[in-house]
């Protein structure tokens, strides 16, 4: 995706402190049927803190980012308490399935092969696969990666499409590391998420660019356990309704500069 971010240390300080926008609370009960929750009246959530700016910690130590602002105003337009879970991306789903939270928020494609495995709610935001290296590596598209050492994060898509071009993968725990290895030399590239590169790069001032040529494109979505189809309709309803008036919008424009979410999002059966 080709679109200009806009973030200024202004800005960017702006969008961390930025409080939930105001609003009544949903009683709890007011979303309908009983909700397949771990805990009644709280809705428990996986997310990696060190994927920014999908989810991770402002100067203060407070849990922020995109996920994080579009689930906390899910829970309270349906009367929840929102309790974060921090947990490795490539720990999500075996967490989801042994049911020790009901929802992951975690920066996950939704892809055919997991949508065999889990129910996401409907796509939130779309994005893609993006290469960033140094100016010195001389890649400057997909054919180059052949040969070359490349990183991604553990356990996602990223990987397989650094395989699928010829690349010596490196995988990592997180995205921060895999970026950091590559501004030290210690492998060629990275294949990360778009929206995510480009933040690291203009946020953290990195000596590295982003190549324009896509891999891929996708969108996100949050992950729910297969049998939960009151939980899956309830997200599902709050997140349309939140894009449809334009809360979404005012959530997450501040952190990119832009409106992100998917004119026509992937749905997955509940069941």
């Amino acid at each position: 995706m080709n679109r200009r971010y806009v973030l200024t240390p202004a800005a960017l300080g702006a969008a961390l402190l930025a409080a939930p926008l105001a609003g009544p609370r949903a009683r709890a009960g007011d979303a309908g049927p009983k909700l397949e929750l771990i805990q009644p009246g709280k809705l428990v959530v996986a997310t990696d803190s060190t994927f920014a700016p999908f989810s991770m910690r402002t100067p203060s130590g407070e849990l922020d980012g995109l996920e994080v602002r579009v689930v906390r105003e899910i829970c309270r337009r349906l009367g929840l308490d929102y309790e974060p879970v921090n947990i490795k991306f490539d720990a999500l789903l075996v967490g989801l399935m042994a049911d020790q939270y009901d929802m992951t928020s975690e920066s996950m494609d939704i892809t055919p092969t997991r949508q065999k495995q889990v129910a996401f709610a409907d796509g939130w935001l779309e994005s893609g696969a993006r290469i960033v290296t140094r100016k010195d590596t001389g890649i400057t598209g997909p054919a180059d990666l052949k040969g070359r050492n490349v990183g991604a994060l553990s356990a996602s898509t990223f990987g397989r499409l650094a395989e699928e071009h010829g690349a010596v993968l490196k995988s990592y725990k997180t995205a921060a590391d895999a970026m950091q290895d590559l501004v030290g030399g210690n492998i060629d590239a990275v294949i990360n998420d778009a929206v995510a590169g480009n933040y690291a790069i203009k946020a953290r001032k990195l000596p590295l660019v982003m190549i324009e040529t896509p891999l891929s494109t996708v969108q996100k979505g949050f992950a729910i356990k297969k049998g939960k189809p009151n939980l899956h309709a309830a997200v599902n309803k709050a997140l349309s309704e939140m894009i449809a008036d334009g809360t979404y919008a005012k959530l997450i424009t501040p952190l990119i500069g832009y409106d992100p979410a998917p004119k026509e999002p992937i749905r997955t059966p509940a069941l």
